[in-house]
């Protein structure tokens, strides 16, 4: 099916909100159509293993393969950005793998980690608990995040200055608490799509790299408010930032299995990420 969509957004910037609009050329219904609509990059070749870069942590490593020699973008003798990408509240499953997998053929070695000591789930009360878990332990998480920049940093095919964190929902604010914790190693960028937030300025002082956040204003987890608390907080701090809040949508609406799915919204909203990582990344 091909159909031209008109995709609606807002840009909150300085103390304004103005509504933006974009046109994708077709629907997007999962990972594989987002693969699809970067055609592009469809014949880079990729590796993966899994790694242990935490205690217990079993993490997806995935990154172009040295068979790329010839792509232009990509060869042997580069050392890539590294990305820490961090699961939503159901574990290091095989969509964030996917993800990851999209996102190194673009030129990323990413590290999917692994805070739930391997297990996955789909049901919410466990989902509910496991996160708790984490929550309650924050100083533990915070050590295997930080354990994974540590981890990529270490590669001989990342650059150690171009390392970037990327959450969805639970995992976007674990990528915030990562940025929050990483004074003693910057990060290059960070990543989040509709996390928990910190609004207070002092504590978002500490974030010194540019901030993407991507938003829903229909989601009740975190509101408009906190939103615009949260953007505000950092231009006061002069962190650069793009934070979009995607009109008509609510939570968790770039995931493919949730009921809030919006797949227009969650390609404009990846092209978006793209455009970011390659700003904040490049050479």
């Amino acid at each position: 099916m091909f159909l031209v969509v008109l995709v609606s957004s807002v840009l909150v910037s300085g103390s304004s909100v103005k509504l933006i609009s974009g046109q994708t050329s077709n629907i997007v219904t999962n990972v594989t159509d987002l693969t699809k609509s970067d055609l592009s990059n469809a014949d880079v070749q990729l590796e993966n293993k899994t790694v242990d870069y935490f205690d217990q942590a079993h993490g997806y490593l995935v990154f172009p393969s040295k068979s790329n020699a010839n792509n232009s973008e990509i060869n042997s003798n580069m050392k890539l950005p590294g990305v820490v990408m961090i699961h939503e509240n159901k574990g290091l499953n095989e969509n964030i793998k996917n993800m990851a997998n999209l996102l190194a053929k673009n030129g990323y070695v990413v590290l999917a980690v692994d805070l739930f000591k391997s297990e996955v789930t789909t049901d919410r009360n466990r989902s509910s608990e496991l996160t708790q878990q984490i929550r309650d332990n924050q100083d533990i998480a915070t050590s295997n995040l930080k354990s994974a920049v540590k981890y990529l940093s270490s590669l001989p095919n990342v650059n150690p200055e171009k390392i970037v964190s990327l959450g969805w929902c639970f995992g976007g604010g674990q990528s915030l608490q990562l940025a929050l914790n990483s004074q003693d190693h910057p990060l290059a960028a960070t990543i989040i799509y509709y996390g928990r937030l910190v609004t207070d300025n002092a504590t978002l002082a500490s974030i010194k790299w540019p901030v993407l956040g991507i938003f829903g204003d229909q989601d009740m987890s975190i509101q408009v408010d906190t939103v615009k608390a949260f953007e505000s907080a950092l231009k006061s701090n002069s962190t650069p930032n793009e934070i979009y809040i995607y009109k008509g949508v609510g939570h968790a609406f770039a995931n493919p299995s949730g009921d809030n799915y919006a797949p227009n919204e969650t390609q404009d909203a990846w092209q978006k990420t793209l455009s970011f990582l390659k700003k904040y990344t490049s050479a």
